[in-house]
Order: structure tokens, then C-alpha cells, then sequence
């Protein structure tokens, strides 16, 4: 069901309900926020650049190939 779908529903419903559907998506939304934050204690790894000799061979591919278009 997409969201157009939901808004002839929604817009049909009473007061109170519109409040309990928004209460529902607060929490919801709360809750994924809560999952998505870091938590204290958890090991993350995070990607680096660092000796990451393809992306480094490409990135010199893209400048030369920069620098001839500029140079033309």
C-alpha cells in the first residue's frame, strides 16, 4: 500500500485516531532513530581510504582523463 493509498483513509478518520496514527509514526520513528544511533561499548567498523589502492589507481585515472579533457 503506498502513502497515497494511506491519505483518503487518513483523512477520513476522527480526531482521535489521526492522534493515535501520529503517536504510532512518532513512536516508530523514535524507535528506528533509536536503532540507527551508536551505542556506547559497540566496536563499528568504518571504511577508510586508507591503503585502498584500486580506489586510489581510479581516482588517478579520473584526474588524467580530467586533465586531458581540460587540456584539449
Amino acid at each position: 500500500m503506498s502513502v497515497a493509498d494511506l491519505f483518503p483513509t487518513l483523512h477520513n478518520l476522527s480526531r482521535a485516531d489521526k492522534l493515535k496514527v501520529m503517536q504510532f509514526l512518532v513512536q516508530e520513528l523514535a524507535t528506528e532513530e533509536e536503532a540507527l544511533s551508536l551505542q556506547p561499548g559497540v566496536t563499528y567498523h568504518v571504511w577508510s581510504p586508507y591503503n585502498s589502492h584500486e580506489a586510489a589507481n581510479k581516482l588517478a585515472v579520473l584526474l588524467e582523463e580530467d586533465r586531458q579533457v581540460n587540456d584539449a
